[in-house]
């Protein structure tokens, strides 16, 4: 077998893995004892750093449910199918610890460094969000929350669930929205 039917029976596999699991009762509250976790660490960061604030999005119902839809579309399952389920072995692979470390540092890295160059080249109205230190610094936090639920849990649900969450919160509620469309 060639490198490339490999590579894609490995990524057919992940994919198809992650989307198929469906996580237990355990799985969800160690999610949720995570996302209070990341709560606890992101809102006092963010509140000192002066890049969050408490502010609601003032929008018709028909624009809030707009944003939680094409939210959880991207960045939650697009970002996450790519920095999670794609590039972290999947937990059923049994692959060493220092392997895990490994993709779970270039996934780490790739997502920071994703954000700048997507606003460099798709999205300029994020600029200046997107090279803010405490964005960057945000992201990084959601980004190992995230790889921790995926490989504890083996599906793409619970870090899909966990990104969208911390996204709407961020736009709807603390002042997120006006930062990326001023």
């Amino acid at each position: 077998m060639n490198t490339l039917a490999k590579l894609w029976g490995v990524i057919d596999y992940r994919l198809t893995t992650a989307i198929s699991t469906i996580p237990d009762v355990e799985v969800w509250l160690s999610s949720v004892a995570l996302v209070l976790v990341l709560m606890l660490i992101s809102l006092p960061i963010g509140f000192y750093m002066g890049f969050l604030e408490v502010e609601l999005l003032k929008a018709s119902r028909q624009k809030i449910v707009s944003v939680m839809a094409i939210c959880l579309l991207s960045p939650a399952i697009t970002e996450e199918l790519f920095f999670r389920i794609l590039l972290l072995p999947q937990p059923t692979e049994n692959a060493n610890s220092a392997t895990v470390w490994l993709w779970g540092v270039i996934s780490l890295a790739m997502f920071i460094v994703y954000h700048p160059l997507n606003a460099l080249s798709f999205y300029p109205a994020g600029l200046k969000t997107f090279f803010n230190p405490a964005f960057l610094l945000l992201a990084a936090l959601l980004g190992v929350i995230c790889s921790i639920v995926y490989l504890q849990s083996g599906s793409l649900w619970p870090p899909v669930l966990i990104h969208w969450l911390v996204v709407v919160v961020w736009l709807l509620l603390l002042g997120g929205y006006g930062k990326l469309n001023v």
